[in-house]
């Protein structure tokens, strides 16, 4: 909820879609109830017809990111879809990266959405730092994309975002790299206690 938080922020169109459009409501209300201060509209329906934006972010948890985009593979047909699910696992006190079939969430959604277009984004900027709007951010945001037209949209929508910068890193074939790496930074994080992400200098 962190993402559609922040894209409210930044005024642009935001409705978050669940199996059901009451739990939907649900989410979207308890998201709401801290920044009541503020004139954030979320809409909230069922995930069928939140498929239908202009594009749509794939925030499920990682195992079920693949049957989620199966069950919505006619409604997401010729749009940009943008996958920011990692494939970890907790064990004792350690983050570790899983290694998904085809090598990442990423790959592994556009293999079940194959007349839709795959942008990666928005791994290792922390949940806890998107969903708090009284924290400026300065991250940078690495971005994948197979397609010319995935990667452009994806981009446009991490700059909507104030302090956040869209930088390209290649294809899908290096997304498994950029999803495991959000491990080794949530590990940094628990240690040092910190809301630690990506700033690339030398850009």
């Amino acid at each position: 909820m962190g993402l559609a938080l922040r894209l409210a922020a930044a005024e642009v169109e935001v409705t978050v879609g669940s199996r059901t459009a009451e739990r939907a409501a649900q989410k979207v209300d308890e998201a709401l109830e801290r920044w009541t201060d503020r004139h954030l509209t979320i809409g909230r329906t069922q995930n069928a017809e939140a498929a239908g934006a202009d594009i749509v972010v794939l925030a499920t948890p990682w195992d079920a990111a693949v049957a989620t985009a199966t069950d919505l593979a006619d409604a997401l047909a010729g749009k940009v879809v943008v996958s920011m699910a990692n494939a970890l696992q907790r064990v004792g006190d350690e983050f570790q990266p899983l290694i998904p079939p085809r090598g990442s969430v990423a790959e592994s959604v556009q293999a079940a959405l194959e007349r839709s277009h795959v942008g990666a984004a928005f791994h290792h900027v922390p949940a806890r730092l998107l969903g708090n709007l009284d924290q400026p951010m300065d991250c940078d945001v690495l971005v994948c994309g197979d397609r010319p037209e995935a990667v452009a949209q994806t981009e446009a929508l991490v700059g909507s975002i104030p302090g956040l910068r869209p930088v390209t890193a290649g294809t899908l074939s290096l997304a498994g790299a950029i999803e495991a790496f959000t491990g080794v930074l949530l590990n940094v994080n628990v240690r040092h206690k910190a809301r630690a992400s990506i700033k690339l200098t030398g850009l």
